[in-house]
């Protein structure tokens, strides 16, 4: 399993990123995917997640501002994030997501940091 994130910055509030995520050695055109994130302190959230199908669901502190999408060709799932807030800030990473937002796989890659400043 290798999951290679990209993508973070530093941006004021109300900004955008768009974060990447290349997988290999998973199935991943049969695989849910999701992006997660844990800031300072706080347990690891799922954020986002997409399945096969491309079916998107998101936590309610994202939702309207963040939009997932998957290629499944190219094994690379995206995050759009809009209207970024300093509560954003976070490491954030993918993976698998199996039932509700358990992850698929032990392990993880490095994540990507995003910082919004206010």
């Amino acid at each position: 399993v290798q999951l290679v994130e990209s993508g973070g910055d530093l941006v004021q509030r109300g900004g955008s990123l768009r974060l990447s995520c290349a997988a290999s050695g998973i199935g991943f055109s049969t695989l849910t995917m999701g992006w997660y994130r844990q800031a300072p302190g706080k347990q690891r959230e799922l954020v986002a997640r997409i399945t096969p199908g491309g079916r998107t669901n998101y936590a309610d502190s994202v939702k309207g501002r963040f939009t997932i999408s998957r290629d499944n060709a190219k094994t690379t799932v995206s995050l759009q994030m809009n209207s970024l807030k300093p509560e954003d800030t976070a490491v954030y990473y993918c993976n698998g997501v199996i039932g509700t937002m358990s992850p698929a796989f032990t392990s993880w890659g490095q994540g990507t940091q995003v910082t919004v400043s206010s």
